[in-house]
């Protein structure tokens, strides 16, 4: 049992003695707190609530059901994998050898052949030298930045940078500085005359906008200053990269000694789950020191045997990463041609602005009415507060489909 996690059943032990009556008064019918006491508690909640209904920034679950009548520009799954046979195939054969769960954490009984079989592959796909798979790329952005700081190391980390980078600088106890977006020249300025150790985090695409970090100038800086860089690939695995074997190593970075990426298996390889990929002494580090890795369940075997096959399937059929961003660049040339304010895809992202968050909710929402699925954005997950709808540019859709996505977004698109 770990030592932090360990009962304190021993301390302060003493020999038993026998149990005598309490010389406190019996608490009486009437000192009990009333059922409005208790409901009182959480009061707060609904003023909360109301606050949000008024800034039209209330969220829902909405169940899908397993066949959609909608066209799905919603979701991550870029390439159309995540109901490939060979990919669900994967992983029922999976979860048949090795059971539905992992039974427990990596380091005890949760790690099997098929989790190393991964690591390895994956890792060479992406040219790096080892890889971890942890249960999600949020756990895997916490193992990275909580496991490579300390408390007096500086992170310099992005504004547009995801919520889990994020959450790992509060969680790492280091000096975080945020920098303005995509902008290397304030990463040098603020690692300059640090002395001590320093990071730089950023995504490599950026969910929000679909836009690409310039990765060469950041590592540039980075080694001027004798600083590590981080780069989650979450966007940019299967899309960018020859083959889609992702954003380092477009940028020819993937398997240098002082760059770490993270990646998830839950966008461009159908699955789930994330992954750390650097060299072997990183990630040895992480296995020892990494709270999210070493106190989590494994990834369960299903994911772990889907994720493989759609690495595998991706490097049999690497057009698939091509394919996707010819249709990102397609949406972004159709839209904005109508007038619609489309951000330039560097990725598989497309994101078209809206004027208020009511309008991107309306918007939205006629969308689906007319049989198109598509992203909804709105403060407090956009950076900069401007609310819009984001489009997943599939490698799988075909050309009247994307004429009925186009069409349905310039039809119900609000005034402004």
């Amino acid at each position: 049992m770990p030592q932090d996690s360990a009962p304190s059943l021993l301390r302060d032990a003493s020999p038993a003695t026998p149990a005598e009556p309490s010389a406190a008064p019996a608490r009486q019918a009437h000192d009990s707190p009333s059922p409005q006491a208790y409901h009182a508690a959480f009061d707060w909640i609904d003023a909360a609530h109301a606050e949000r209904r008024r800034a039209g920034l209330v969220r829902t679950l909405r169940p899908r059901p397993v066949d959609s009548p909608l066209l799905d520009l919603a979701s991550n799954d870029y390439l159309g994998l995540a109901r490939h046979p060979e990919v669900t195939r994967g992983a029922a054969a999976a979860a048949h050898r090795w059971g539905a769960g992992a039974t427990g954490s990596r380091l005890v009984t949760g790690s099997t052949e098929l989790h190393a079989r991964l690591e390895t592959e994956l890792a060479a796909f992406c040219g790096f030298e080892a890889a971890l798979v942890l249960s999600s790329g949020y756990a895997a952005n916490l193992a990275a930045v909580t496991a490579l700081t300390a408390p007096g190391t500086l992170i310099v980390s992005d504004a547009g940078n995801h919520a889990s980078l994020i959450d790992g600088c509060r969680l790492s106890r280091a000096r975080t500085e945020v920098v303005p977006h995509a902008d290397p020249e304030a990463v040098r300025t603020a690692l300059t005359g640090h002395d001590g150790r320093t990071l730089a985090v950023t995504d490599s695409v950026f969910s929000v906008d679909g836009d690409a970090a310039p990765l060469p100038a950041l590592a540039e800086v980075c080694r001027a200053a004798g600083a590590a860089l981080l780069v989650d690939d979450a966007h940019g695995l299967g899309v960018l990269g020859d083959g889609g074997s992702g954003a380092l190593r477009a940028a020819g970075l993937a398997g240098d000694g002082d760059v770490v990426a993270t990646v998830t298996l839950s966008k461009s390889l159908g699955s789930q789950g994330g992954a750390v990929l650097g060299p072997a002494r990183v990630i040895e580090h992480l296995v020892n020191t990494a709270r999210s890795f070493i106190f989590d369940t494994g990834l369960a075997p299903a994911a772990v045997g889907g994720a493989l096959a759609a690495l595998r399937l991706l490097r049999r059929e690497p057009q698939r990463a091509t394919r996707a961003g010819q249709v990102a660049r397609e949406l972004h040339g159709r839209l904005t041609a109508a007038g619609l304010a489309a951000v330039r895809p560097d990725a598989a992202v497309v994101s078209v602005r809206a004027p208020s968050p009511e309008a991107a909710v309306r918007w939205a929402a006629d969308c689906r009415t007319a049989g198109l699925a598509v992203g909804c954005f709105r403060p407090p997950s956009v950076p900069d507060g401007i609310s819009r709808l984001r489009l997943t540019a599939r490698a799988d859709l075909t050309d009247a489909q994307l004429d009925m996505a186009v069409g349905t977004i310039v039809a119900a698109a609000p005034a402004v």
